[in-house]
């Protein structure tokens, strides 16, 4: 699976939706920038919480994102790799096998 591809795909859907929906993005979006703002836990330890929630949720598009946010955020793969052990160890087996999609996607946006 290409994971770029996918966040486009899921970019394209998504822009349907906001067409129809743009209050609710507005919203989304209003709330996302205040939750991610640095303060007594920087950026990236949040978007460290934010995968740990999609990993647990099972949800492959927020995997993607959130990644793709540490990626910029200039996390090694050795503290993803980290991350990746204790939401295994808190979500068992599906987390294992979801943390692996995030360590995939890490790799692939980390090669480009």
């Amino acid at each position: 699976m290409s994971w770029t591809k996918f966040l486009d795909d899921t970019m394209k859907r998504m822009g349907a939706l906001q067409k129809q929906a743009p209050d609710m993005f507005a919203g989304f979006n209003t709330m996302g920038k205040a939750a991610k703002k640095n303060g007594t836990l920087d950026e990236n330890t949040k978007e460290l919480i934010a995968l740990g929630i999609a990993i647990s949720t099972r949800c492959d598009s927020c995997i993607g994102f959130h990644v793709k946010s540490l990626v910029r955020l200039g996390t090694t793969r050795a503290e993803l790799c980290e991350a990746l052990e204790m939401i295994g160890y808190m979500g068992g087996g599906p987390s294992i096998a979801f943390g692996a999609k995030a360590l995939e996607a890490y790799d692939e946006f980390t090669s480009s």
